[in-house]
């Protein structure tokens, strides 16, 4: 008799998580045992249900699929991760791996396709799109620092340096700093432009 591969899916549109889910249920060897709509719930979702593999999307409120990859990754090591995304941007991709993903993948692939990567990862194997794994080479690593990303992150709402130095809890002259490192280094002309590009790559 063929095991069972139980999997979590992690996905914010109900419509895609429940295509998904219903895609994923016509194999004979996979069962979608969790569905959460939030990265902050993935975690308690796999402390209450025996997993092999956890699917899940890049871009949801509450953290990201990274960020949420991360915590899998370090509370259940053995658990296999697949990361989903909409946007096929290669710094993505080197922070998923990062973070303990086997596999990368973009949404648009076809159903029969994301049905194989899960089993290819219970078997060992890491799974990436080709297309993006090539663009993530040619691209290069992400040249901010972690602090560079922080504080470009806060200033996407447009926040004065005061403001972002209250929240950050720096000194206006650090942000100024940090800001100007992130500008210069991502070629952006203004602050703006420097999210826009970061966000762009995947670097944010």
């Amino acid at each position: 008799m063929t095991r069972t591969i139980k999997v979590l899916l992690a996905e914010d549109q109900s419509m895609v998580r429940e295509a998904l889910a219903a895609l994923l249920g016509l194999e004979d060897d996979i069962e979608v045992v969790a569905q959460v709509a939030r990265g902050d719930e993935v975690l308690a979702a796999a402390r209450e249900h025996d997993l092999d593999v956890a699917l899940l999307d890049i871009e949801m409120p509450g953290a990201t699929g990274i960020e949420a990859a991360a915590q899998l990754h370090r509370e259940f090591p053995a658990l296999k991760l697949v990361v989903l995304t909409t946007f096929g941007r290669p710094g993505y991709l080197r922070s998923a791996m990062e973070s303990g993903a086997d596999a990368f993948l973009v949404k648009d692939a076809p159903a029969a396709e994301l049905a194989q990567a899960v089993r290819k990862v219970l078997a060992g194997e890491r799974v990436i799109d080709p297309t993006l794994a090539a663009a993530a080479l040619a691209e290069g690593a992400n040249p901010l620092t972690d602090r560079e990303r922080e504080v470009l992150r806060a200033a996407a709402d447009g926040s004065t340096n005061a403001e972002l130095a209250a929240s950050l809890h720096l000194s206006q002259g650090t942000v100024r700093n940090y800001l100007s490192t992130a500008i210069q280094k991502l070629g952006a002309r203004n602050r703006a432009e420097a999210v826009r590009i970061a966000r762009e790559k995947g670097w944010l």
